[in-house]
């Protein structure tokens, strides 16, 4: 999540299958992703390019890696990779994208970064899998494209660099996760335009259709999403919290000068990540897993919505259409 110190979050705060459903693990059933997400705890974040992947390539899948140029005044020049693997095909993307990379610290070392953000990248993958694997017998009329994005914490660099190669014409709409390591509560920002409501829609929507506990945020932190919102693309961000963590979050950031929080309060979350306290102990891979197959829940049910609109609109189109042969 892109912030650049603590002391920054400080200032901030003055029909579709039911696979999340069906198959929602009980607790204790993923130990292999918290066995994943430990691999990711390097000295570097080109060594968690590699990691991810690995990771990918184990799967089934093959990964490109896409390099760019970035880094920024405090780095000096820095190149970046992003990762991407496209699960269906389609003539218009849904796009899921999480950042991998980790901020350095103040002492030079690099944070595990696994709530901000491999747990985030651990639900995409799973998310991935799950799509896969549903699409072999299931058509839908859109391409998935998971982008793992790099450079995120200096100034969503990653992010930047894909819609400059990609281009925003084919995507139809932009699912990103950051800060998602544990909990079962689903946060998300409803700050991204106008062109965002349909996507608010289908994910408020399949809320309810699980009945998971999803809190909107009129106002949400910074990430990825915001260098695809700036583009005018349809997007939401989501995270995962424990209920309690996401309240207060929710009342620091929207609760205004009377929110009830103890003065100087900061929440724990944001007292771990960008610190050595973001620590791999914090990641719960049952929670991961669930949020990874709602992210695939998700794409399929934004892969319906497009469908539907596009439908709605081609038949207003027909309705208003001059008839053949009605002007001499």
């Amino acid at each position: 999540m892109l912030f650049r110190s603590l002391v920054a979050a400080t200032a901030l705060l003055a029909a579709v299958p039911a696979f999340a459903q069906e198959a929602t693990p009980q607790a204790g059933d993923r130990p292999d992703i918290a066995a994943g997400a430990a691999q990711f705890v390097k000295p570097t974040n080109a060594e968690r390019t590699q990691v991810l992947v690995g990771f990918l390539t184990t799967l089934g899948f093959t990964p490109e890696v896409q390099t760019f140029e970035g880094g920024n005044r405090t780095t000096g020049p820095m190149q970046g990779s992003n990762v991407v693997v496209t699960v269906g095909q389609g003539d218009k993307d849904i796009v899921m994208t999480a950042h991998y990379d980790a901020v350095k610290l103040r002492d030079g070392t690099l944070s595990q970064g696994i709530v901000d953000n491999v747990g985030s990248v651990m639900a995409m993958m799973e998310a991935a899998k799950t799509l896969d694997m549903a699409l072999e017998g299931q058509p839908v009329a859109h391409r998935f494209v998971f982008v793992f994005t790099d450079q995120e914490e200096l100034g969503l660099l990653g992010a930047k660099a894909f819609l400059e190669t990609h281009g925003k014409d084919r995507i139809a709409a932009v699912v990103n996760a950051d800060v998602a390591a544990y909990g079962q509560t689903i946060m998300y920002g409803e700050n991204n335009g106008e062109q965002s409501r349909f996507v608010l829609e289908t994910l408020r929507s399949l809320c309810a259709e699980r009945n998971f506990d999803c809190m909107p945020y009129p106002t949400y932190p910074p990430s990825d999403d915001r260098a695809f919102s700036a583009a005018g693309v349809p997007v939401v961000s989501l995270g995962t919290q424990d209920a309690i963590g996401a309240h207060q979050m929710w009342l620091a950031f929207n609760g205004g000068e009377n929110n009830g929080l103890k003065e100087g309060f900061v929440p724990p979350v944001f007292q771990r990540i960008h610190s050595t306290e973001d620590r791999l102990s914090y990641l719960k891979g049952v929670d991961v897993a669930r949020f990874g197959l709602f992210i695939a829940d998700l794409g399929l049910a934004l892969d319906k919505r497009l469908v539907e609109n596009q439908a709605k609109a081609d038949a207003v189109a027909a309705e208003t259409a001059p008839a053949p042969g009605g002007e001499d």
